[in-house]
């Protein structure tokens, strides 16, 4: 597909998205049962929401591929944010689905990830997918076995106010000896090694 800025699935409508969106984007991303598993990430203002857009908007014009909102109906208010993105720096994509407390167990999330895999196949093959959660994240780690990928790496998530966290890394495929050394410069402390 030459452009995957508005994609349709069986049941989502997905669309790059817009200064427009951000009422229902912060919505979502200031509930705090959007951010039961990872606090620390809920955005405490509007101003938070409006710059992950524009973020958003360089990911598109940099990598022709980036995070949609996500619509259950056609012209309806959004239901979540997901897709796949280049992190700074980095030589994967990552996968990131967070959607409304109200929607959850719909499968949304799988549908949508399975689109954002195909079109990340799509726009750049060789680089991969990976999709980091947090252990306790059940339905999170659910969403990405179903959807095909295996976990790769199990630690100490570095950086989270949660000292016990746990953060895990599922990958689209077997990782090399390069992708896998990247994964463990993001994720390990200095000296600490949990591979899985």
């Amino acid at each position: 597909m030459d452009d995957w800025r508005h994609v349709r699935t069986e049941r989502l409508w997905l669309d790059v998205a817009t200064v427009a969106d951000v009422p229902d984007l912060h919505a979502i991303h200031a509930d705090p049962q959007s951010w039961e598993h990872f606090p620390a990430g809920r955005h405490a203002d509007r101003l938070m929401s409006e710059q992950m857009v524009v973020n958003g908007e360089r990911q598109w014009r940099e990598h022709r591929l980036g995070y949609w909102s996500v619509r259950d109906r056609e012209g309806g208010s959004i239901v979540g944010r997901g897709g796949c993105a280049v992190p700074p720096g980095c030589p994967w994509w990552n996968l990131y689905y967070r959607f409304a407390s109200s929607v959850h167990r719909r499968g949304y999330a799988s549908e949508m990830a399975r689109a954002a895999i195909e079109a990340a196949n799509d726009v750049e093959p060789e680089r991969p997918v990976l999709a980091y959660l947090l252990e306790h994240n059940v339905a999170s780690r659910r969403t990405a076995e179903r959807i095909g990928l295996r976990l790769v790496w199990r630690g100490p998530d570095v950086g989270n106010p949660d000292r016990d966290a746990i953060r895990l890394v599922y990958v689209d495929r077997e990782p090399d000896e390069d992708l896998a050394a990247a994964i463990a410069r993001q994720c390990e402390p200095i000296g600490a090694s949990d591979a899985v």
